[in-house]
């Protein structure tokens, strides 16, 4: 943020005279005030979406079917709502994308399939050593777990199950839409592609502090506690890979399967920002929204990585060494996996070019 006005501002590059930026063409404002104005349209979404949370008065926990369906109404909403956002932020510079709004925001057909798959398949491959430890800790054989996941039954009973829609759906669809494809096209003018990974996620990380009102509501603990508390803690073992179906027919509890206890906010924020890194890294390569969505989605049912139950496992060994290969694989295939070349024409990059900036290392 103290680039906001300084020499990093890349909206109207002072370097490049020959080539001035469509947005100083138009009459927009100078780069110092688009940058607020970016700043400040990406805080007050992302405090919209936090305190749409809150409108309704309960003196219930945050997973209660009722609570979690009247946040339901109030987050579509705001989220609906946060496109309008991004058209005042274009009114307010003057910056002309050069495409439409919903394909800035990763709405588009272009390379949608390779956009769907292969973000997932790369976070898959980063999660294979988590993965390995749900096969072995898996009680139920290949056969009957794929009986169970195609069974039309078991996901009619999960689209019912509140905390599934949640979880699976509605956050990663709505958080993604507001901490993504709303935000980035209006940071990237101000900060460029590469600094734009790295802010954005600074907004979904604060926005998830609002968890330490529930803890301070729901479990008595005071201030001091819960941000002294470990984050490293030893999760439960997870069970097998179709748990999120399994649970949704009521066989198991997603509380046996929980973290003993909740991270710190230092601990909690540090992921969630490292995260919304990867997400926003994976939009602007692909020019999508639905691969954010779906690592999102993905991520949010694997949980944070058990390493500690991993170092205790006793098959110890050869977990760790799914643990490190899924790593190197995923560093090895990160850029070949999102290749823009794969998925068309970035907005964001087009963008960037009629702002002045056409040597993006991103968009290559």
């Amino acid at each position: 943020m103290a680039a906001l006005g300084g020499d990093g501002l890349r909206l109207l590059s002072v370097s490049r005279p020959e080539r001035q930026p469509e947005s100083a063409a138009l009459g927009g404002p100078g780069p110092g005030l688009c940058c607020w104005v970016s700043v400040f349209s990406c805080l007050s979404l992302a405090c919209s979406y936090v305190g749409s949370l809150y409108v309704w008065k309960s003196e219930l926990p945050r997973d209660h079917p009722a609570v979690i369906k009247r946040r339901f109404t109030s987050v579509l909403v705001v989220s609906s709502l946060s496109p309008l956002c991004v058209l005042l932020w274009r009114e307010l510079t003057g910056i002309q994308p050069g495409t439409s709004l919903l394909t800035l925001m990763g709405f588009r057909l272009e390379g949608i399939f390779p956009a769907a798959l292969l973000p997932l398949l790369l976070t898959m491959i980063l999660f294979l050593g988590p993965l390995m430890q749900l096969s072995m800790d898996c009680p139920c054989d290949l056969a009957d777990g794929l009986k169970v996941v195609l069974a039309p039954r078991s996901w009619a009973r999960c689209l019912t199950d509140m905390r599934w829609l949640r979880n699976q759906v509605i956050a990663p669809l709505t958080e993604e839409l507001v901490f993504r494809a709303c935000m980035l096209p209006m940071l990237a003018p101000c900060t460029g592609l590469g600094p734009a990974v790295f802010t954005c996620p600074l907004f979904f990380g604060v926005a998830h502090f609002h968890h330490i009102f529930e803890q301070l509501r729901f479990r008595q603990s005071s201030v001091g506690s819960i941000f002294l508390s470990a984050g490293s803690h030893c999760p439960r073992g997870r069970g097998c890979l179709w748990l999120m179906v399994v649970q949704c027919w009521g066989r198991k509890s997603m509380q046996v399967w929980s973290l003993e206890a909740s991270p710190s906010p230092a601990f909690q924020f540090s992921y969630t920002a490292v995260f919304g890194a990867y997400t926003a890294f994976l939009f602007i390569r692909t020019g999508h929204l639905i691969g954010p969505v779906l690592c999102h989605s993905f991520c949010n049912y694997m949980g944070f990585p058990a390493v500690c139950a991993a170092l205790e496992h006793p098959q110890r060994r050869p977990l760790l060494a799914g643990y490190a290969l899924g790593v190197g694989l995923f560093l090895l295939l990160l850029q070949p996996l999102t290749d823009p070349k794969l998925y068309g024409s970035l907005p964001l990059c087009v963008l960037l070019e009629r702002a002045g900036d056409s040597e993006a290392p991103l968009c290559s």
